[in-house]
C-alpha cells in the first residue's frame, strides 16, 4: 500500500507544480522555491514527517524534502548550539543532496551538448 501512497503523493505534488506552471507566470525556479519553502512550513507544523512515515519515497524524494531537511537541520542546530547553532548544522542533512546534484549534473554535462 506504500507504493500507491507514494505514487499518488508524488504525483499530486507534480500536478499541482504543473498546475502552476501552466496557469501563472511562475517559472520553474519559482515554483521549485515555493515547494522547498512549502516543505520546511509542513515540517515546522510537524506534517511532513508523517507524510514520509506514510509515503515513503514518495515524499522523501521530491524537492519539498529538502525544505524539510533545512528546516530539521536547523533545529537540531539550535537545540544544540542556540541561535548559532542554525547556522552551523543547516546543511549537514542537505550537503548529500547538494554534492550528488551537482557531481551527476557534471557528469550529464560531459556527454550531451547544448543545443542552440
Amino acid at each position: 500500500m506504500i507504493y500507491i501512497y507514494a505514487f499518488l503523493f508524488s504525483g499530486f505534488i507534480c500536478m499541482i507544480g504543473q498546475i502552476i506552471i501552466d496557469n501563472t507566470k511562475l517559472t520553474a525556479g519559482h515554483v521549485t522555491s515555493l515547494f522547498t519553502v512549502l516543505g520546511a512550513v509542513l515540517s515546522c507544523l510537524g506534517i511532513y514527517p508523517w507524510l514520509i512515515e506514510e509515503c515513503g519515497a514518495g515524499a522523501s524524494i521530491l524537492i519539498m524534502n529538502f525544505g524539510h531537511m533545512l528546516f530539521s537541520s536547523g533545529m537540531v542546530g539550535y537545540e544544540e548550539m542556540g541561535v548559532l547553532g542554525i547556522f552551523t548544522e543547516l546543511l549537514c542533512k542537505s550537503s548529500l543532496a547538494i554534492v550528488a546534484a551537482v557531481v551527476f549534473s557534471f557528469i550529464v554535462a560531459l556527454f550531451f551538448k547544448p543545443r542552440d
